[in-house]
């Protein structure tokens, strides 16, 4: 039996190969609930066609912070690099975006998509959000859409986000939460967590592992809340008795932008600390 991993490149390979043909990556209704209307018309007109197509975020995580030129930038989950390619465009010439994901066929299209934009300042690494192949402190601005739901060692992912940045470094990311409990049946469904649903954290969850790995000023802000409609839509390919499960779930997932900070590193006086 294929891992969760496994089945997450699979998909997510899957909608790659889909944006190059111009099909929706979503194809059925398992997301469009979750991924529609998250970018304006201005944002998307001068990005390659297939970079639109493939994103399959829950937010838009490059309006949640003002990006400065000449800063670093990595986005987790990167796929076919729409917020790498937007956050190209704000950190400037001086700047850099690194651009991170596990799936071959993603990483392609998106260095595809680099070249079509014209991107001299973007660079895709293949990799896990477990294991940031980065070194420490090397990062301004940390950003993900909808990508780190699908971990299922969350903890690391959150860590080794610390790790990369930098002291007075940002974490601004776009994700689904959980708001209150929801049935454990929809939690074992694979094709649910592939479905960024599954996998998602309730809120409180969420900001105490983040406050764990050792970020301070975390805010999680619920801006898309699902209704029973919508439920009906991620829940239809599932497998799952869709006319039993969706009046629990109604209101129970979100989008949300996520912020946090790595603290300023300690200024240090004492003889222990200063030459």
């Amino acid at each position: 039996m294929s891992t969760l991993q496994d089945t997450i490149k699979e998909q997510y390979g899957k909608a790659a190969n889909d944006a190059r043909k111009g099909a929706s990556c979503c194809g059925g209704s398992v997301v469009d609930p979750i991924t529609s209307n998250l970018y304006s018309d201005s944002e998307t007109s001068a990005l390659p066609a297939e970079a639109v197509t493939a994103s399959l975020g829950c937010g838009n995580p490059t309006a949640l912070l003002d990006l400065k030129a000449g800063e670093t930038v990595l986005d987790l989950g990167s796929g076919g690099g729409i917020d790498v390619l937007l956050s190209a465009k704000r950190v400037g010439p001086t700047g850099r975006v690194f651009g991170l994901d596990m799936t071959d066929e993603m990483l392609a299209l998106a260095r595809e998509n680099q070249q079509k934009a014209g991107a001299t300042n973007v660079e895709f690494l293949k990799g896990t959000i477990e294991a940031i192949p980065l070194p420490d402190n090397s990062i301004d601005v940390i950003i993900s859409n909808c990508v780190i739901n699908l971990s299922a060692d969350k903890d690391a992912v959150f860590r080794e986000a610390f790790r990369v940045l930098k002291p007075g470094g940002r974490f601004a990311v776009s994700d689904v939460i959980v708001r209150g409990s929801v049935p454990q049946d929809l939690r074992r469904s694979v094709e649910l967590w592939v479905g960024c649903v599954a996998g998602a954290l309730e809120a409180t969850e969420y900001a105490t592992k983040l406050r764990t790995a050792g970020f301070i000023d975390v805010d999680i802000d619920p801006w898309r809340v699902y209704d029973i409609e919508d439920a009906r839509g991620f829940l239809a390919e599932s497998g799952i008795d869709v006319d039993r499960i969706a009046p629990q779930v109604t209101d129970r997932f979100a989008s949300a932008f996520i912020r946090a900070q790595k603290p300023e590193a300690k200024s240090c006086c004492g003889p222990t600390c200063c030459h």
